[in-house]
Order: structure tokens, then sequence, then C-alpha cells
């Protein structure tokens, strides 16, 4: 294990992975960096997520400064969001990930499938 002497930055490269490497933030990061500017509901559409999850998801982007949020006192409320420039710049590592899993889908079921059936 390496001690903090070791890699000074490790912490702190934990703490931004943790919150950037979550499925849902990869998620709603290629979804905003696809479509643009999108509404709440159209994102909660997109993704399949919860309102929940969703909100919490959201306001960490925005507090690492990835996502913009944008409120427009309409009748009824409209809320916007998209992508900072930081946001757009975690486009390409993030667009990187989702198509190495897409290309991958089959030898990680079927890698899967053979650990499964050694672990019975």
């Amino acid at each position: 294990m390496l001690d903090s002497a070791q890699c000074p930055d490790c912490k702190r490269i934990n703490e931004v992975l943790s919150r950037v490497g979550d499925r849902w933030s990869v998620l709603v990061i290629i979804s905003l960096g696809q479509y643009g500017t999108l509404r709440f509901n159209e994102l909660k559409r997109n993704l399949g997520i919860s309102q929940r999850m969703l909100s919490l998801t959201l306001k960490e982007l925005e507090r690492d400064g990835l996502v913009n949020r944008t409120y427009h006192p309409t009748i009824p409320p409209k809320v916007e969001y998209n992508l900072t420039p930081m946001g757009q710049s975690f486009r390409e590592p993030v667009n990187a990930l989702g198509h190495w899993a897409l290309g991958n889908f089959a030898q990680i079921d079927s890698a899967r499938e053979i650990y499964d059936a050694k672990a019975t």
C-alpha cells in the first residue's frame, strides 16, 4: 500500500475520481455532452435515473465545476443544465470510457459466464 510520502496526491486523485467516476456522473456528462443544454426531466428520462439520485449527482457536478445550473423564474420554473468549459474538457475521457464499455460488452458477459460457472 502506498503511503502519502510515496504518493502525495493519491488522496486528492481518489477524491476527484470517486466523484466524477461514478456511473451517474459519467452518464450525465455523456448526455449533456451529446445533447447540450437539458432540463432536469429531460436528463431524468434520458438516463432512467431516480429524481433523488439525479438531483444529488447534478449538485455534486455543479459543486465540482463541471456543470452549470441555470434557473429561469417562469411559471412553472425552468431549470437547465449544461457543461462548463471544464466539463467539456472531461467529455473526451468519459466518451472513451463509454466507447470502451460498448465495445467490450460481449467479452465482459463471456468472462462473467466463465467465472460464474467455475464458482458453482
